[in-house]
């Protein structure tokens, strides 16, 4: 990361359906009035915050960071994140969906990886584990697998997403979990009640969680736990999301990074909002949103954003 970062900057990630929960008509002008840029590619939300913070390095073993922020203990093995995704087969192709928001339980997910460990597991080859409502792959030997979780690219061709595979590990292990999967009592049950099966799991992020260094970073405010898990990497501060942008505002003297966490109507406009009025009262000078993880917006304080600035196109397709 290029130090020094701006101590009195805020990033903020927003889910990309935020973006249609802005209703008031004066946040939607002044939204407007920012640089808006729109990634052609998606990426995982904590690369595209480490973007922000001019950071030099991508960090490998995104699963097992993810991993860290769960538990709060860095993983020592080669760990890969193990999601469960719905393949649809469509007429010429198959199209992804991430099940994890689903109506998916924990009984359901334990049950299919206690399967998944029982069933191909032999010779401590693999190892698969569900922790809350994640899961893992453990693996001897490091294997290619894709960069981007499931949700980063639900409802697209998954082909796009496949890495590169000489070896052809990653293709055989997924034969086998597909193999196992399919007659499995958790997707019968599913099928009969109209939920889309669990036919496969998107492994990905695969690698070492990298070794704790001190690096100064801005106070994170967010309950993801892969970006929990890099700042824990970091020793920077870590804290849940405390509700509004001004708790955030009022824990920190350097800046902050925030996952808003969804929460009552309006939420959306609230957030926006406080970060509106910290920017009027100097209590910011610059705001970045991240929509997702392809639309990233920069707003700052007069008098460079003023009223004859030319508008961008952030809800111009909103239908």
């Amino acid at each position: 990361m290029t130090l020094p970062y701006d101590k009195f900057a805020a990033i903020v990630a927003l889910p990309e359906t935020a973006v249609g929960q802005v209703n008031d008509v004066g946040l939607q002008k002044w939204l407007q009035r920012g640089n808006l840029e729109r990634d052609t590619r998606p990426r995982e939300t904590l690369h595209s915050i480490l973007a922000q913070l001019d950071s030099s390095a991508v960090p490998d073993g995104v699963a097992a960071l993810r991993m860290w922020g769960q538990t709060g203990d860095r993983p020592t093995v080669w760990i890969a994140a193990a999601d469960p995704v719905y393949l649809e087969p469509r007429l010429d192709h198959l199209c992804l969906h991430a099940l994890q928001d689903d109506g998916l339980s924990a009984g359901e997910l334990g049950a299919l990886f206690d399967s998944l460990q029982e069933q191909l597991a032999g010779h401590e080859r693999y190892g698969f584990a569900r922790i809350g409502a994640h899961g893992y792959l453990r693996a001897s030997k490091p294997m290619p697998t894709s960069e981007l979780p499931p949700g980063a690219i639900d409802a697209e061709l998954p082909n796009d997403y496949l890495p590169v595979d000489v070896s052809g590990s990653y293709h055989s292990l997924r034969g086998e979990v597909e193999l196992a999967l399919h007659d499995h009592e958790v997707n019968l049950r599913r099928q009969a009640q109209g939920q889309p099966p669990i036919n496969s799991l998107w492994i990905w992020g695969g690698g070492f969680a990298p070794e704790q260094v001190t690096q100064p970073y801005p106070p994170l405010f967010a309950n993801a736990p892969t970006l929990r898990g890099h700042w824990y990497s970091k020793t920077a501060m870590v804290a849940d999301w405390p509700g509004s942008i001004n708790a955030c505002l009022d824990a920190s003297v350097a800046g902050f990074v925030a996952q808003p966490a969804a929460g009552a109507a309006g939420w959306v406009d609230d957030c926006l909002r406080e970060l509106r009025l910290a920017l009027k009262n100097d209590r910011l000078s610059r705001v970045t949103l991240l929509f997702g993880n392809r639309l990233v917006l920069r707003l700052g304080r007069s008098p460079g954003w003023k009223f004859w600035r030319s508008q961008n196109s952030l809800f111009e397709n909103l239908a």
